[in-house]
This record gives structure tokens, sequence and C-alpha cells, in this order.
């Protein structure tokens, strides 16, 4: 159970650096300010990209205000 706690705290922990370094240069964590997320279904290559949508977390902006009004 230490090994799998270990995963947990290493991935809480580096949520939480994404989350400063986005927030020191104003873009949102989730889609590291492009404003855009998108899928992809293909694992070979080149992937092939099913669809584009607006960060659901920033609301297409990218910006880091407005993912933290949404995420508060």
């Amino acid at each position: 159970m230490d090994f799998l706690r270990g995963i947990a705290d290493w991935k809480q922990t580096r949520v939480e650096k994404v989350r400063t370094d986005m927030e020191s240069l104003g873009r949102c964590p989730d889609c590291r300010g492009r404003g855009f997320t998108s899928s992809f279904t293909s694992v070979y290559l080149p992937p092939t990209y099913d669809a584009i949508f607006d960060c659901p977390g920033c609301n297409g902006s990218g910006q880091y205000e407005d993912w933290n009004g949404n995420n508060a």
C-alpha cells in the first residue's frame, strides 16, 4: 500500500506544480493556455484527432483567471 500511496502523492504533487506554473504564466492549467482540448482515437502514427472542444475549465479563453473563477 505504501507503493500506491507514493504514486498518488507523486501525482498530486505534479498536479499542484502544473497549477502553480500555469498560475504564474496566467494560463489555464487544464488546456495549458491553448483554450481548447482535443481527443484522438488512433494510437498509431500519426494520431487521428476526433474533435477539438473549447476547454471546459476556462470556457475557451486559456486564461488562469477564468479557470480559477470556474473552479473556485
